[in-house]
């Protein structure tokens, strides 16, 4: 497509792609989205990017990167979803680290969801010292979708951009005194179940040994999942953990107290294309999962497959809020951490098993970002798989002193010769983790 032209968007939900070349000197992008209601957003929640990464309607979402010779940064439209009073969506990207004009083949696709077919594709050429660009917007007209490529830049950054469209944004790492979320009643530990769920074969159980909580939480009180605090700009800052950077201390990051949310969503590569949640046709079930170990030796999981979904004010003080078994939930797969309980943390180890729809992890690629309370979140990605491995490591998180420092991992884990199912026994024993396996029916 030419700059200003435009093209019928025949389909109920799109892929946007931004993409670019890899390469010495070329900085980061990030893809983001504004829902304008005239020419302005109606609050900051209909700002789309990867520190808000689901639009409240669920229409639009931000699904992340994945990286290889071409980076793509990803964001998902259902366009039947979107609210009548969004007269446009505007879809732009940001540069992180450096200028547009550092960039090769910068490009923004539109692709139907349902065929996999390229609607439109705008290569963006020309820029010099801009740092934000819109590339691209979706908008209606006469009750049809339309996309118009548009190309055009901004020197002052994500921020600037954002403010064009009237979003309030905070630059600075949020600073605010931590006021601890409303705690629940105090309930046990789930029991180890006799039955077995129809479809989910029973691995082997990790023992946990018993643990005193330092305290109970008031009766009566509600729970409720953690939120970002309203009321405050929108926050820009972010944290990515690379190979080269694969480590940040929480503690020092601000991250001192409250529920850190650990989020895990995920794509795939077909043969016909990248499609969100679907692998030929098949959904994909990709498991998070976690093994603890607390201060007082106290050894564990919280895992789906084990039917363990943990506690939150109690040990282990981590919780898996959900098992989303076809790939197509808004929020993905969610672990909470409650940091109120860091001093009682010795080391937890964040992983993710394939139950079923792909082979492996070479047709896979994962976005891990951990949101703490009141500030910037941790991104990592998982891609690059080049074996039969079905279980991956995806960070580990460790007290150092009573300061908790977060590790990206990546490493994808191959089961032992013989051992079709033992990628998570594989894992254990690499991180010595001493469960005590014994025989059962794993994966």
């Amino acid at each position: 497509m030419m700059k200003g032209a435009n093209v019928v968007v025949p389909a109920a939900e799109v892929r946007v792609e931004v993409s670019w070349q890899a390469g010495p000197g070329v900085p980061d992008a990030d893809a983001s989205a504004l829902l304008l209601a005239g020419a302005k957003v109606r609050s900051d929640d209909d700002f789309v990017f990867y520190n808000q990464a689901v639009h409240p309607s669920g229409a639009v979402r931000h699904v992340g990167k994945r990286q290889g010779q071409a980076v793509v940064d990803t964001l998902s439209v259902q366009l039947a979803r979107v609210e009548p009073q969004i007269e446009k969506i505007v879809l732009a990207a940001s540069a992180d680290g450096g200028t547009f004009g550092q960039f090769r083949e910068l490009a923004i696709r539109v692709i139907d969801v349902a065929t996999g077919g390229e609607v439109a594709r705008f290569d963006s050429t020309g820029a010099t010292t801009e740092t934000a660009f819109v590339l691209g917007e979706l908008y209606r007209r006469q009750g049809a979708w339309k996309f118009r490529a548009v190309g055009q830049g901004y020197d002052t950054g994500l921020a600037g951009l954002a403010t064009d469209f009237g979003i309030s944004v905070d630059d600075e790492p949020v600073d605010r005194p931590f006021t601890p979320p409303p705690s629940p009643p105090h309930t046990s530990a789930p029991p180890t179940p006799t039955a077995q769920p129809q479809g989910r074969p029973h691995p082997v159980q990790p023992s946990a040994q018993p643990f005193a909580a330092p305290h109970q939480p008031p009766a009566g009180a509600q729970f409720h999942s953690p939120t970002t605090p309203s009321g405050p700009p929108v926050n820009l800052a972010k944290v990515s953990l690379t190979k080269e950077s694969p480590s940040v201390s929480l503690t020092k990051h601000g991250a001192t107290g409250g529920v850190m949310r650990v989020n895990l969503n995920w794509t795939s590569m077909a043969a016909t294309g990248r499609i969100f949640g679907k692998l030929r046709g098949k959904n994909i079930d990709l498991d998070l999962c976690c093994f603890f170990e607390l201060v007082n030796g106290a050894i564990g999981s919280v895992r789906a497959l084990d039917r363990r979904f943990g506690a939150l004010y109690e040990p282990p003080f981590i919780h898996l809020d959900q098992d989303d078994r076809t790939g197509a939930s808004i929020t993905g797969e969610n672990l909470s951490i409650n940091l109120d309980y860091t001093r009682f943390f010795r080391r937890v180890l964040v992983f993710a098993s394939i139950y079923d729809g792909a082979s492996d992890f070479r047709n896979v690629h994962a976005t891990v970002t951990l949101h703490p309370v009141n500030s910037a979140p941790i991104e990592m990605t998982l891609d690059g798989c080049t074996d039969n491995s079905r279980d991956a490591v995806l960070a580990v998180l460790e007290n150092v002193n009573g300061e908790l420092v977060v590790r990206r991992e990546g490493a994808f884990i191959r089961p032992p010769a013989g051992q079709p199912g033992g990628g998570v026994m594989e894992i254990a024993r690499l991180y010595n983790w001493d469960f005590g396996f014994q025989a059962g029916r794993g994966k």
